[in-house]
């Protein structure tokens, strides 16, 4: 019987790659499984125009129960793994908040949404995401200028007031004819036709045809009274006296009668469409130099840590560059907020409060990165408590489990903190905080999508806790995908992140997936 996998923190031996001769299983979009049970969080009854709420985090009991059991999964063979009652991790018995240590009882009353794993309470990942979820506001639309909503949705229905196009216009370079007149028309024997003038674009010169007349037309240009075809040039002898005509045309072919595109009353762009190069076009055909949109969130990122030094600084012993606040500013723009990186916090819990209170002022969400005591004094908890406090908590995840979150000050101003260690500081952005800004931001889509794929190598996880492995993910000869970590699990490397394309996860029940196994992967895409 395999051991499982041992928990955060201790030792283990880093599995030997293994050559791997599997089906390779194609891509799909995780549907049924996503963060939360049933699937990701519904979004699509948010008010994009009014900035309605998502509904709090659900209200259930807590669990209890004996320690979980360990089986083998001996039902797939290619999914080799050491598992655990998953009936015990189900979200949906499983309500937040949970108590972070292990020394005292839980309090029903406080402490709910905790699973047990070796005699410590940790609350899920879903139920962290989900008070995060519920907690953060959805801010009022403002009114930008096209451009500048460039990548926003939009937050109201936009009305032509005029028509598209203005006027009968000729949609290529050719001659605007009578469709009557070039009805017999064939290579063989070709219409001749008088050209009697030239219209181009933008020329507001009205003209007019007859039978068994021609007028040479730029595409954009007026529509002679008269004329119902525009035979592209090509299909003429491009004469220009006479004109002779080698195809027939029906009625309407190559012009674009006044009103065609957008008339008087019709809807241009729909609340809660992404405002791209396509709407800008659009928007600006109507008359429209200004449209209200869903604003970006404004994010202040800090990090906490006695051990930070700013970049260009002398790195004395123990002491550690701040990272932090440049990665989680940087995952924060690509996200679609628009982030101000605060840098490192003083030493001192009066200032502390000031910098956290000036942050809450001017931002919709406050992220702070640090390495936070777990029941000691600590400075930031200190400062924290005098804006309301805050709780934190062990989250069963790897790397990084102590999290925490609230919202402080007389606004409520949402504040997450995430771990302080680079990798696992990213990978808590990934799993929480982008997801969160993509709420703010009006997103019908929160999670970034996953797909299936085969492992090269087998995989060790902590038991208890969902792990979270950064590694390249590659498609397949025979196509699919197959996925390779990069390190395994326990190595903070930044070289080693920076080289990966996508975040293995596997869930809290597995403790081992045998090479060729099938495992979650989540694809790292730039503003994916």
């Amino acid at each position: 019987m395999r051991r499982p996998a041992a928990a955060p923190g201790t030792s283990r031996a880093r599995p030997s790659p293994v050559t791997v001769v599997t089906t390779v299983v194609g891509m799909s979009d995780d549907s049924t499984r996503g963060w939360f049970a049933g699937g990701g969080r519904d979004t699509t009854q948010l008010d994009l125009g009014q900035g309605s709420l998502v509904p709090p985090p659900r209200d259930n009991q807590l669990i209890s129960g004996p320690t979980p059991r360990v089986t083998h999964d001996t039902t797939q063979a290619s999914h080799d793994t050491v598992q655990v009652d998953r009936a015990v991790f189900a979200s949906d018995q499983v309500p937040s908040p949970a108590v972070a240590t292990g020394d005292r009882a839980p309090d029903p009353m406080a402490d709910t949404g905790s699973v047990d794993v070796s005699g410590v309470r940790l609350r899920t990942v879903e139920h962290h995401l989900d008070e995060i979820l519920g907690a953060v506001p959805q801010p009022a639309p403002i009114e930008l200028a096209v451009l500048d909503a460039q990548g926003l949705l939009c937050a109201e229905l936009v009305t032509s007031q005029r028509s598209l196009p203005a006027f009968d216009q000729a949609g290529l370079d050719g001659y605007a004819v009578r469709s009557a007149d070039i009805a017999t028309a064939t290579v063989e024997t070709p219409v001749d036709l008088a050209v009697v003038g030239e219209s181009l674009a933008g020329s507001g010169e009205a003209a007019s045809i007859g039978d068994g007349l021609a007028h040479r037309v730029a595409a954009g240009a007026m529509l002679p009274a008269g004329a119902d075809v525009v035979v592209p040039a090509a299909w003429t002898d491009q004469g220009a006296a006479r004109v002779q005509v080698y195809a027939a045309l029906a009625p309407g072919s190559y012009v674009r009668r006044i009103g065609d595109d957008v008339a008087p009353g019709d809807t241009a762009v729909q609340i809660g469409t992404p405002i791209g190069p396509a709407q800008i076009s659009l928007l600006a055909a109507v008359g429209r130099e200004r449209v209200a949109v869903r604003p970006r969130p404004r994010i202040a990122v800090l990090c906490a840590g006695d051990e930070l030094v700013d970049v260009g600084a002398t790195v004395g012993p123990g002491q550690q560059v701040d990272v932090n606040s440049y990665a989680l500013a940087a995952a924060a723009r690509d996200a679609g907020a628009e982030a101000y990186r605060a840098g490192i916090m003083p030493n001192d819990r009066r200032r502390m409060v000031e910098l956290l209170e000036g942050q809450m002022l001017r931002s919709d969400v406050v992220l702070i990165a640090g390495t936070f005591a777990n029941g000691g004094p600590d400075l930031l908890q200190e400062a924290l408590a005098e804006l309301g406090g805050l709780q934190f908590t062990q989250v069963a995840m790897h790397p990084g489990p102590v999290h925490a979150f609230g919202r402080l000050g007389a606004d409520g101003v949402p504040v997450i903190c995430v771990p302080g260690e680079p990798v696992a500081a990213l990978v808590a952005f990934e799993v929480f905080v982008r997801p969160a800004i993509r709420l703010m931001l009006g997103k019908r889509q929160l999670f970034r999508r996953t797909v299936q794929a085969v492992s090269a190598q087998q995989l060790l996880s902590p038991l208890g806790y969902r792990q979270y492995l950064h590694g390249q993910v590659m498609r397949h000869p025979d196509g699919g995908y197959v996925v390779e970590p990069i390190g395994d699990g326990d190595q903070a490397m930044l070289a080693r992140m920076a080289r990966a394309n996508c975040l293995i996860v596997v869930d809290e029940d597995v403790t081992e997936v045998s090479a060729g196994g099938l495992v979650t992967v989540m694809p790292m895409l730039l503003g994916g």
